[in-house]
């Protein structure tokens, strides 16, 4: 059983936040994209969005031919299929909508070619059952700009052949992206579960009077979110061990895991929590508008990969690594 893996058209369904992003990077990969999306206004509002990632993407470094024009917007789910080599879907999370998105991608799409979904929390055997070819079909889980963070979770359904999988993986790669099989499927796959924890404790700190949502903000960015970046928790606990690592680190702090420090449950999201988060949020954005703040967030995570790719190559360590 073989895929296609040499993509040179690459087809978007969806061009909200995560679809442009996916568009944004496939464009800048030097790939013809093709796009639908059934919103009004969905195409002046995806070429905006390009627009915005460009310069970052330009900074970064564009592939050979790379250029906003080799993006095409067409009208139907199958024109936009019909010839493309990978595709990935990115519509609203609702379990109707995707399976009969998938009924009628699949159906028109090449017997060979993959198709991805960009879900954060719905699982593939649930929206691939009525695919046609469900052996090529595997969730393709971004993050958000996905046109510059490079980890994607990858997870099969029930009928998802392992060749799939593998093939998703040098697809991925070839768009510069970290690809992380997901061996199971669980809802949320891995980082989602792990930043909805840490979501629900800062709800509740918010909501409990104890922090405002910019100073959440600056224990994690001044904290633990500059060693994430490099590092991850398990690393980083090991080291907090000491010369004798991880094992010294959980008997030291292994019964702290009892005390009541979490809720773990969300809080009720009423309305004055509703108004406090967004408060909040509105005073750390000011005056400043999404656009502007999404070209700094760019030039600051370009900044950090770019820091971390360096420090690696010295220590004689990949990227990946």
């Amino acid at each position: 059983m073989s895929f296609i893996t040499e993509i040179k058209t690459f087809a978007a369904l969806g061009s909200g936040v995560i679809g442009s992003g996916w568009v944004a990077r496939a464009l800048a990969h030097g790939l013809d994209v093709v796009a639908w999306d059934p919103a009004p206004g969905a195409e002046a509002a995806l070429r905006k969005r390009i627009a915005n990632a460009w310069p970052a993407l330009e900074k970064q470094g564009l592939a050979p031919g790379a250029s906003p024009d080799r993006l095409r917007v067409v009208a139907t789910i199958e024109e936009c299929v019909r010839n493309a080599d990978f595709i990935q879907e990115s519509a609203p999370e609702r379990l109707d909508l995707k399976l009969d998105l998938h009924r009628r991608i699949s159906a028109a799409a090449k017997p060979d070619a993959l198709i991805g979904s960009s879900t954060s929390g719905l699982l593939p055997s649930e929206f691939y059952e009525s695919s046609t070819h469900p052996e090529r079909c595997v969730v393709g889980h971004p993050f958000n700009p996905v046109y510059l963070l490079p980890l994607v979770e990858i997870v099969g359904s029930n009928k998802t052949a392992p060749e799939a999988i593998e093939a998703a993986k040098i697809v991925y790669t070839q768009l510069g992206m970290r690809p992380l099989h997901v061996r199971k499927e669980v809802p949320g796959f891995i980082a989602d579960r792990l930043l909805e924890a840490l979501w629900r404790e800062a709800l509740h700190l918010v909501n409990d009077g104890v922090a405002t949502t910019g100073e959440i903000d600056d224990a994690i960015r001044f904290g633990a979110g500059l060693r994430w970046s490099f590092m991850g928790t398990f690393l980083t606990y090991t080291l907090a061990g000491g010369d004798a690592g991880m094992r010294h680190f959980m008997a030291q702090f292994g019964p702290a895991l009892q005390l009541p420090w979490t809720y773990l449950p969300a809080p009720e999201l009423t309305d004055g929590l509703i108004d406090a988060v967004v408060e909040g949020t509105g005073e750390q954005l000011g005056e400043r508008s999404i656009s502007s703040l999404e070209r700094y967030r760019d030039d600051c995570l370009l900044a950090v990969l770019d820091a971390v790719k360096t420090t690696k190559a010295k220590h004689g360590m990949a990227f990946s690594d």
